[in-house]
This record gives C-alpha cells, structure tokens and sequence, in this order.
C-alpha cells in the first residue's frame, strides 16, 4: 500500500501537494527499529506518519513500505537525513525536479551507505564536472579503471545491491525510480 503525507508547508488541496513532490521506498527494515523510521519521519513531516508495513520476502524478519510525499524544496534531502541514523535500513528517497530546481535520489544500504544524486528533468542521475574530474584523477592514482569511477558516481553498487529488494514493490501502484534510472 502506498501512503501520502505532506510536510510541513504543504498544501492539502491539489495534487500537486506543495511545490516539491518524491517518493520514499523503503525496502528493508528489520521490524524492531519500523516504529523510530515512522517517529523519524513524523518529525520531518510535522504530523503522525503510521506506515503500513508490508513483509520483506528478499530478507525474512524485515519490512518494506513505501509512501509518496509532497513539501516545500529541500524535503527529500531532509527525509533522507532523518533516515541516516538507521544504517539497517535499505532506502530510497527522491525528490522530482520543480521549476527552477533539478532533482535529488539518496540511496541508502548497510553495505554501502548513503549515496546522493542530482537528477534532471529527464530521470538521468547529473555529475557535475568537478566529480568528474576528480574521478579520472583517481582512476590515474589507484590505477582502478575509469568505468569504475564513473560507476560509482551514478550510483550503479547501490542499485545492483538494491534491484532485488526493488523487485518486491512491482506490485505497488508507484513505480518511479528503477525505471527511470
């Protein structure tokens, strides 16, 4: 089941619930910690968030869920800020771009940690020159391949890590960020 909240700032009328608008999966949470992740998000949101948790076949003992959100720009970098301090969990968050505003998608996982992109109008992940710059350097110091590095920077272990946990939300009603990504 998806659920919708607005934050704070939000407006209730209209579909576009505010002037910035994402999705929040998550994809596994051990059950124990479900109700600090809803505590977490009710103080990003302002208001009560009661998540209604699905089994996690991909990892027995852990939940999933997913919620479309709506609030003022800069909210799913607060969100995924909120999220952080549960390295459990496996989550996505993204914020869709807004006029005059690229978008943002943090990836989260135990392994890995926190990942964050800009995302543009088109759902493609935007690496700005500097990283990339840095990553040929890198590439020449380590002698690691460039591939490699620019791997990193889209954020491709994130998703191989991911794409399994992804598989259990098809038959949820939002399917945004694999398939665009």
């Amino acid at each position: 089941m998806t659920i919708v909240v607005n934050a704070k700032g939000a407006s209730d009328a209209g579909p576009s619930m505010g002037p910035a608008r994402g999705v929040i999966f998550i994809h596994s949470c051990p059950r124990a910690i479900s109700p600090h992740v809803e505590w977490a998000l009710a103080h990003v949101f302002g208001k009560e968030v009661a998540i209604d948790w699905a089994e996690q076949p991909v990892a027995p003992g852990t939940v999933r869920a997913e919620l479309i959100w709506g609030g003022p720009q800069g909210t799913g970098s607060r969100i995924a800020s909120a999220m952080h301090p549960f390295r459990q969990l496996r989550h996505e968050v993204t914020e869709d771009p807004s006029p005059g505003r690229e978008g943002e998608r943090f990836s989260s996982t135990p392994t890995l940690g926190l990942f964050r992109a800009t995302i543009g109008v088109h759902g493609d992940v935007m690496v700005p020159e500097d990283r990339l710059r840095t990553a040929v350097v890198q590439a020449a110091v380590t002698g690691d391949p460039l591939a490699d590095e620019i791997a990193r920077l889209i954020g491709t272990p994130w998703d191989e890590e991911l794409e399994p946990f992804r598989g259990a939300h098809e038959g949820s009603t939002v399917r945004v960020l694999h398939q665009v990504v």
